[in-house]
């Protein structure tokens, strides 16, 4: 029986892959910071897994392979990286495709990195996501281990996970939802973007547990066809004009002005900007990757299931001030919870930028 931990395991991978293995002769523990229910051979345990001491009694036991979702400073991976890769025979880190520098052609493992070719100096001092992935990712290579794989996916989506560009759900799908406009960025509209259903890269990490050879080696796993954002848009318009009888306007700004309303500024400039096209055919040796699901098929199916059920999480009432004075709409009071947030919609709707 192998005995797996997977940190932070509970997001649009990680609760695909826990699924992946329920009832089978695998041992898993995640961590996960809210209490949930363990069954069979899947346990949880609360706990924050950055916490040191949290950390220090589950690594003080042995695992065949620990799989790593957490998001960390370089700071915060450099300290604790050497514990990681003691206490497993495989270690495998969960990095990000926006590593990679702007290409033309479909991106390979060994396309250029951002890290190794911008030339952006203010860019470059920052521990931004995409610089912050690829430093990991230089630690475990230059570390005296070779127990590690680093995993590049891309935008992956499930029914709780649903991007458009930068925007999460409660960003545009909470507006339309209400019978108000989704505001957009036309300059990210008109890009090429790559979108893979969460259990379809579950598959792939599953496939290279334990095999020696995916020791050392970086792979990336997504879907091997691209998408206009503009044809994502669509395809959630489709679902949601069939769930209301009506199709949501939509107005296209300009991505300055979706910086304002959403700050992320090289996240927008450093990837949602770029086309984005992967070649995966070092990953097909674990898998075929031409049984995933469609972007259409699975956008539709993941936005159907939500519609069942829709929940969202804490809504950022300061954007949707400043979106309401886009699109000369408002937000009834009663709709907003907690007077903090009442005050600070009406400050940004009607005075504040």
């Amino acid at each position: 029986m192998m005995r797996i931990l997977i940190l932070g395991g509970t997001g649009a991978m990680g609760n695909h892959l826990v699924d992946l293995f329920r009832d089978t002769d695998y041992e898993i523990v995640i961590t996960t910071r809210v209490n949930r229910k363990s069954s069979h051979n899947i346990k949880y345990i609360t706990g924050n897994a950055k916490d040191d001491e949290f950390l220090n009694k589950i690594l003080h036991e042995r695992w065949d392979a620990i799989i790593d979702f957490m998001v960390y400073t370089t700071i915060e991976f450099k300290n604790r990286v050497s514990q990681l890769l003691d206490a497993t025979s495989q270690y495998i880190f969960l990095s990000s495709s926006r590593v990679y520098a702007d290409s033309k052609e479909r991106i390979k493992e060994t396309s250029p990195r951002l890290l190794d070719v911008s030339t952006d100096q203010e860019f470059l001092s920052t521990d931004e996501y995409s610089l912050a992935k690829a430093r990991q990712e230089d630690i475990l290579k230059s570390s005296k281990k070779n127990n590690w794989t680093i995993i590049r996916p891309y935008i992956t989506y499930s029914s709780n996970r649903l991007q458009l560009g930068i925007l999460e759900k409660e960003d545009w799908l909470f507006r339309a939802l209400k019978g108000k406009s989704i505001v957009f960025s036309e300059d990210i509209n008109s890009k090429l973007t790559t979108m893979t259903f969460g259990l379809d890269v579950a598959r792939g990490i599953k496939a290279i547990i334990g095999d020696s050879d995916a020791l050392s080696e970086v792979f990336h796993i997504t879907s091997e066809s691209s998408l206009l954002w503009s044809e994502v848009l669509n395809i959630y318009l489709n679902v949601i004009e069939n769930y209301l009888g009506y199709r949501p306007r939509v107005i296209l700004d300009n991505f300055e002005n979706l910086q304002i309303y959403h700050p992320a500024t090289y996240q927008i400039k450093y990837d949602r900007l770029f086309n984005r096209k992967f070649d995966n055919a070092k990953i097909t040796r674990y898998l075929n990757v031409d049984d995933f699901l469609t972007t259409e098929e699975g956008l539709t199916k993941c936005l159907e299931e939500f519609l069942l059920q829709p929940t969202f999480k804490q809504i950022n009432w300061r954007a949707e001030a400043l979106k309401d004075r886009k699109t000369k709409e408002f937000t009834h009071l009663s709709e907003i919870h907690g007077f903090k947030q009442k005050v600070k919609y009406l400050l940004y709707r009607f005075l504040f930028n």
